[in-house]
């Protein structure tokens, strides 16, 4: 799920023809150019196109969050589709597959991920997918919780958002903090995994959630940097489908992990 978040490349489209020109090699800092890098270290020189990329990031973020807000109301507020889906957990386990699927198949394949119409109708299966994920863990939770959690989800993406883009300091050079407190969560949710069956443990559980909306709010951070082409590293202005597929999976997280420690479970 974090595939590509810590990867590094070097090159800025149009840069390889100037640096055959003056006969530089195709490597800086250590790391290959190439035609399908992810990343770029060098600032994008065009103010219009970083905004034009921004904008439409931003778009399609907006939509993605629009679509699995609308499906969390529906599995909340209607008894009937909420009693449906949680007598039927196949959907959820058919949904967590097709999830999985398109996620690998954008975030590894730069193929679907940049050509027109693919990208857009795997972000479409994979945003869809990933709301009824959302949706149905939503409605296990009273619904006062579900909008509490809404809230503060947004109250805290919005503060991350507005400090990226105004500090000056670098959350893309943090790779290394931030992959240690991932492997920290992964470790934990192992662990936490192999206790449930035997002995639910609350306090271990809330420290899971604590650790899972701070590290997720830390990639929010580094993803909305990395659109900002101002930083030590950078997303290419093709990788707008990228983008908004990293900083949507990082809003949910924290959502989820919101809900697992401020959400009261229904009656």
């Amino acid at each position: 799920m974090t595939q590509g978040k810590i990867s590094v490349a070097n090159k800025a489209p149009g840069m390889e023809g100037q640096q055959q020109a003056n006969g530089s090699s195709s490597y800086e800092n250590g790391f290959p150019a190439g035609d399908h890098e992810l990343f770029t270290t060098f600032s994008w020189d065009d103010q219009k196109v970083r905004r034009v990329f921004i904008r439409k990031v931003y778009t399609i973020l907006l939509i993605q969050l629009l679509v699995t807000l609308g499906v969390v109301a529906l599995f909340t507020f209607c008894d009937p589709v909420k009693d449906y889906v949680q007598a039927n957990p196949g959907w959820y386990w058919a949904s967590y597959a097709v999830f999985f699927a398109t996620y690998l198949t954008l975030a590894c394949c730069s193929g679907p991920r940049r050509h027109f119409p693919w990208n857009l109708i795997l972000l479409t299966i994979f945003t869809l997918s990933m709301a009824y994920l959302t949706g149905m863990l939503s409605s296990y939770y009273n619904t006062t919780s579900v909008l509490l959690c809404l809230g503060i989800t947004a109250l805290v993406c919005l503060s991350v958002t507005v400090f990226s883009f105004q500090t000056k300091f670098d959350f893309t050079s943090c790779q290394g903090v931030i992959f240690v407190l991932l492997m920290t969560l992964f470790f934990s949710g192992l662990i936490l995994a192999i206790l449930l069956p035997f002995q639910y443990v609350p306090w271990l559980h809330a420290v899971y959630a604590v650790l899972g909306a701070g590290v997720f709010t830390l990639f929010l951070a580094f993803d909305t940097q990395l659109l900002m082409g101002n930083r030590r590293h950078s997303l290419s202005p093709e990788e707008y489908i990228f983008g908004a597929l990293n900083i949507y999976l990082d809003i949910i997280y924290i959502f989820t992990f919101f809900l697992q420690l401020f959400g009261t479970n229904r009656e």
